[in-house]
């Protein structure tokens, strides 16, 4: 049975008429009495607010319902309870807020970039003042909507102020808010539970409170098929991961892509930034023996046949594809393109600069790695000459491969200048033979095969050979 969707439960009766405030704003209790003289039931009133970017110091709000507003969005409780003492006495309301936006529209690709204009765009949305109180964390104002009989699954705009307290990771609105009954497993209009947007560190708590209260673990999204487990390793979540998996998760669910949580972890590129306790990569990695240790399937292949090894590789993220290759994965795995991940990391690798991808080069063919077609090198140059240790790294992997010069046409002027050093020396290769100390080299890599990544660190030498037999960059060839 599908999960309930969020929407106008406990709103009233279909087919009520909605009521609107009069200009004077009287009590609410006079405006549902209709010209009988006898109480009538109407669905939510709804109240118009205009948000804009700049307010008018000359012109205030003074509508009650953008008083209303602000007092809920700044957590404004004095003002709340006058307002609904005096005005609101159904605080189940609704707000239609208007917000005139700037947005940049794109026209067409340029030389230098995208070509377009900014345009004024007039949105709108549909919420509640449990929905705002929530989204904003002011559990002081919740509680008071609450205590006023507030119905904590009224969604207009698609999400229940149980999902703005979760995107917003404040754990004490979500305790309230599940105090009172709300639904922990109700699906947004995008088919989104509470527990797909603890997508924050510091949504853990609302997390455990989430399953505390009953919330399914593995309940897909609408859409994507994705649990929480999935979206605990797309953000990188080793807590939730973990909290999840004590849950009982599976940890290899599919989501509607064929993904499991492990490919979609391994799709990460590692941060750029160096820090002393490694920061996010240390949690990635983490996260990876992680799932491995609850039985995670390091082959799993999603709708392109693509393993974990294959997106890691993509990603640049030589961590996580080391781990993954010490533990059996296949290092010539094809998918349905017929890239290996070896493929993977050279066609990603031009955008990628940055992360170093000559280090998921190194490690592929340090364990067996099919090498590239020769005849095909001269595309693989085109491709990634702007990170000439990608080409060193690989062109070491031959025992001689002809060069030829012609190959320069291949390489762009400013490349060329940035990198002198290395290409100067690599089309003096053009015509020669290699040197015999990089023909030892090849000559005991092919005795070790597959294992020249184990093996060769275990060679009585200095560290620097070790370095050299494992196709470490120098920056130069010969």
């Amino acid at each position: 049975m599908p999960a309930p969707r969020a929407g106008w439960q406990g709103a009233g009766q279909a087919g009520r008429e909605r009521a609107e405030l009069p200009s004077h704003h009287q009590p609410q209790k006079d405006l549902y009495r209709g010209s009988t003289g006898m109480d009538e039931l109407p669905g939510p009133v709804r109240e118009k607010v205009q948000i804009s970017p700049k307010l008018d110091s000359e012109h205030p709000l003074r509508s009650l319902a953008n008083k209303y507003y602000t007092a809920l969005v700044n957590g404004d409780l004095k003002s709340l309870e006058v307002l609904t003492d005096r005005y609101y006495e159904d605080v189940n309301l609704v707000f239609e807020i208007s917000k005139n936006e700037m947005e940049w529209q794109v026209k067409s690709q340029s030389s230098y970039g995208l070509s377009g204009l900014w345009s004024l765009e007039y949105k709108q949305e549909l919420t509640t003042p449990l929905c705002i109180a929530a989204s904003h964390g002011h559990t002081a104002c919740l509680r008071h909507l609450l205590l006023r009989r507030a119905d904590p699954n009224l969604a207009p705009g698609g999400c229940t102020p149980l999902h703005e307290a979760c995107r917003g990771g404040h754990t004490d609105c979500v305790e309230l808010l599940l105090e009172h009954k709300a639904d922990p497993n109700l699906q947004s209009d995008e088919g989104l539970a509470p527990l797909h947007l603890c997508t924050t560190r510091g949504s853990l708590g609302c997390a455990k409170l989430l399953l505390r209260h009953g919330a399914a673990v593995d309940l897909p999204s609408e859409e994507a098929g994705e649990t929480a487990l999935h979206v605990a390793a797309r953000h990188g979540l080793y807590d939730h991961a973990h909290l999840y998996l004590r849950h009982g998760a599976r940890v290899d669910a599919r989501s509607a892509r064929e993904e499991t949580a492990m490919g979609v972890l391994c799709s990460h590129a590692p941060t750029t930034t160096t820090t002393t306790s490694g920061g996010d990569d240390d949690d990635l990695l983490r996260l990876c023996r992680l799932l491995a240790a609850h039985g995670a399937d390091l082959d799993a292949r999603d709708e392109g046949h693509r393993s974990p090894l294959h997106k890691a590789c993509g990603a640049a993220n030589a961590a996580l594809a080391r781990f993954l290759l010490r533990r059996g994965a296949d290092v010539n795995a094809i998918d349905y393109d017929g890239l290996s991940p070896l493929g993977c990391a050279l066609q990603a690798a031009a955008l990628r600069r940055e992360r170093r991808p000559h280090r998921a080069v190194q490690l592929l063919l340090n364990h067996g790695s099919q090498k590239i077609w020769p005849p095909a090198f001269a595309k693989v140059l085109k491709s990634c000459a702007a990170v000439p240790e990608i080409i060193e790294v690989l062109i070491n992997s031959y025992s001689q491969i002809p060069i030829s010069e012609k190959w320069a046409e291949v390489v762009p002027e400013e490349v060329m200048q940035q990198h002198r050093l290395f290409y100067e020396s690599f089309f003096r290769l053009s015509g020669t033979v290699r040197c015999l100390q990089h023909l030892c080299r090849f000559a005991i890599r092919k005795k070790f095969g597959n294992k020249c990544h184990c093996l060769i660190p275990l060679l009585p030498v200095p560290k620097p050979l070790h370095d050299y037999l494992l196709l470490e960059p120098e920056g130069v060839v010969f």
